[in-house]
């Protein structure tokens, strides 16, 4: 048997053997499946360009801010380690992480980075273990030759990994050329698709909403002014992304509040915010409100609408002033969805071809508000656990909360949401696993036979994000 813990061929699977066996069985047909990832932030232009990664910090260390967050609360300055983007020292910096690696330890992080050392750059387990014992550089070398291989580009890897579709997270005003040059080139077999993100152009509390909503009129609303000529602009910005292969349209809000105002009083805010008049309240009544459009958008135009609330981004200021956002100080708190999301589902809920995708950080939210809610609306999926909770143990706990009032059918499938390009497969590799245990539990405990059980793994990897994302 393997020492290695990221090659055992049964981790993850449960620790009881009979029910295990069952669960290695379900594991086997789906493990090869295509991966679909309906939604994340890679790059559309690294894809595009096949740009060589840079140098193994770069690529692992400075951009994950699951990484560098840990790191930080062990006390090592973001500075040392690449955060936001600043000048570093690559190597030095990939030795404070090397000293830092036992504190990954149970941690998602520390399984996926286990997992691409050892599956993606094919590194022994023993120099992996090596890291905080002086092995920092041997490994720092080992990464970054296998970086300079010509093989080891982002299109060849996207091939190795099976991805056959691959969502990005797009401004509304990006031309979307690197996506326009990937669909028009025959040698790329793969899907990536634009989302559109128009977070930054609905909220008029960020800094520079003004001028963005400037910038947004002057090039998409077709010459026409005020509210009108936003809405229509955001209208065509979406046909736009539409025409391009867009399958949905994301929603990073603070809280999943949703208003539906009269026209009048929407064109007041809008006017007020524009000029700097508006205050905190109003604000957030036109946040809301555009939610609410946004929702009625996508039934007219079809996107999927999926929303990522209850996160309190950049908690730290003097580290968003010094280091900007993303860096690893977004801390989720508690949301209410029931109250919040019904002026949508009061007018969309039943509409004919909604699909409505709603994600939480808040657990307790999954079995008293979201399944419920998915349980009753037609146009309403839960979404996977996402950030802190796309992790093993909470992926279970999440099917636990869910499966019992929603059942199966009405989740979204499995949702990577990474920046991080090459811990793509091991984390659709986790949620494989953890659905075939929970699976196997059902069928050891005589709640569905296993015959139903490989019914529904193979609904639950490949046709459920394919059916929720419309693909």
């Amino acid at each position: 048997m393997t020492k290695s813990l990221a090659a055992h061929p049964e981790r993850l699977l449960p620790a009881d053997p009979g029910t295990r066996v069952i669960a290695r069985d379900l594991l086997a047909a789906v493990q090869e499946l295509p991966i679909i990832s309906p939604h994340g932030h890679v790059p559309a232009e690294m894809i595009a360009d096949d740009t060589a990664f840079e140098d193994p910090t770069a690529l692992l260390i400075a951009p994950d801010h699951y990484v560098t967050r840990l790191l930080h609360a062990a006390g090592i300055p973001l500075s040392e380690v690449g955060a936001g983007g600043g000048p570093v020292d690559s190597r030095a910096a990939w030795r404070r992480f090397a000293g830092a690696w036992p504190l990954f330890d149970g941690t998602a992080s520390g399984y996926w980075l286990r997992s691409e050392f050892e599956h993606v750059f094919g590194l022994p387990s023993s120099l992996v273990d090596s890291l905080p014992h002086g092995g920092a550089d041997a490994v720092y070398d080992a990464l970054a030759a296998k970086l300079s291989e010509p093989g080891f580009r982002p299109r060849h890897l996207f091939k190795e990994f099976g991805i056959e579709v691959l969502a990005t997270t797009d401004d509304p005003l990006d031309s979307l050329d690197a996506h326009r040059r990937l669909a028009e080139d025959p040698s790329f077999a793969g899907r990536v698709l634009p989302t559109f993100r128009p977070d930054a152009y609905l909220t008029p509390s960020n800094p520079d909403w003004k001028l963005r909503v400037e910038r947004l009129m002057a090039e998409a609303s077709a010459g026409v002014e005020g509210f009108e000529g936003y809405l229509l602009a955001l209208e065509n910005r979406r046909r736009y992304f539409i025409e391009h292969g867009a399958v949905s349209a994301d929603h990073g809000v603070r809280t999943p509040r949703t208003l539906q105002l009269d026209k009048a009083e929407a064109a007041r805010l809008f006017s007020a915010a524009l000029k700097g008049e508006s205050t905190p309240a109003e604000q957030d009544a036109f946040e809301a409100h555009m939610l609410y459009q946004m929702a009625r958008m996508s039934v007219e135009d079809g996107l999927v609408m999926t929303i990522h609330p209850g996160s309190y981004r950049n908690h730290h200021d003097p580290t968003f002033k010094r280091f900007g956002p993303d860096t690893g100080h977004d801390i989720p708190f508690a949301i209410d969805y029931t109250e919040s999301i019904r002026p949508v589902l009061q007018d969309f809920g039943t509409a004919k071809d909604f699909h409505l995708v709603l994600f939480t950080l808040d657990e307790t939210v999954f079995s008293r508000e979201l399944a419920p809610l998915a349980g009753f609306y037609p146009s309403v999926f839960v979404g996977a656990p996402w950030w802190f909770l796309d992790a093993p143990d909470a992926m279970l706990r999440f099917r636990s909360a869910v499966t019992e009032t929603a059942g199966f059918s009405r989740t979204s499938g499995f949702i990577d949401d990474t920046r991080a390009f090459c811990s793509i497969p091991a984390r659709h590799d986790t949620s494989r696993r953890i659905e075939s245990a929970f699976l196997a539990r059902l069928v050891t405990e005589h709640r569905i036979t296993e015959d139903r059980a490989h019914e529904l793994i193979l609904d639950i990897v490949d046709a459920a994000p394919r059916r929720v994302f419309k693909l």
